[in-house]
């Protein structure tokens, strides 16, 4: 019962972890990468698909994305989508390809982005407690159930605490490395 709850707890704080650095890679920082427009979606026939979808996305240069799409009338619609995203980015359209060139960040972008680092991180902070939170109700119902002995569910508690722990602690670990890219000028 017991390491049933820890396995299912672990693989659900790994998804938690797997999310954060998703969420955190969509966050730019000086250089380019075509992960970028990842989430940025735009209309094709009458629903809403990522760009990757809908056309190449390619990096020009160390700071210039470039999205070649499918189909001569989506340049417009890709255009408007990259430049209506909260990425802050300006596309011009070259006739066959459309240049996204990344601005270089302010000082003042830089601690804005921190910010926006460390919600992204303390989201995560909570998702994992909540998995915690759910993991020791799952051991107290088995006390109820006595299908475990409540030093059993002492036990339980100490390990889910010990995978919290390492998962908090791999969180930060992420955070600093992510505010540390951000701030390199």
């Amino acid at each position: 019962m017991i390491p049933e709850v820890k396995k299912m707890t672990e693989q659900k704080m790994q998804k938690s972890i797997e999310s954060l650095k998703t969420d955190l890679a969509k966050i730019r920082t000086g250089r380019a990468h075509t992960g970028l427009l990842d989430h940025v979606q735009v209309e094709y026939y009458g629903s809403m698909v990522p760009v990757n979808q809908v056309a190449n996305v390619t990096l020009l240069d160390a700071r210039t994305i470039g999205v070649q799409p499918w189909e001569k009338p989506l340049f417009g619609k890709v255009e408007k989508a990259i430049r209506d995203s909260d990425l802050g980015l300006n596309p011009s359209n070259q006739g066959d390809v459309i240049r996204v060139p990344m601005p270089p960040l302010t000082e003042e972008r830089r601690r804005e982005l921190t910010k926006v680092v460390k919600q992204e991180g303390e989201n995560a902070k909570v998702a994992v407690r909540n998995l915690r939170r759910d993991a020791n109700s799952h051991l107290k119902d088995a006390v109820k159930e006595k299908s475990i002995s409540e030093d059993d569910e002492r036990r339980g508690q100490e390990e889910v605490q010990k995978l919290t722990d390492r998962f908090i602690t791999e969180i930060d670990k992420l955070l600093a490395q992510k505010e540390q890219e951000l701030m390199q000028v």
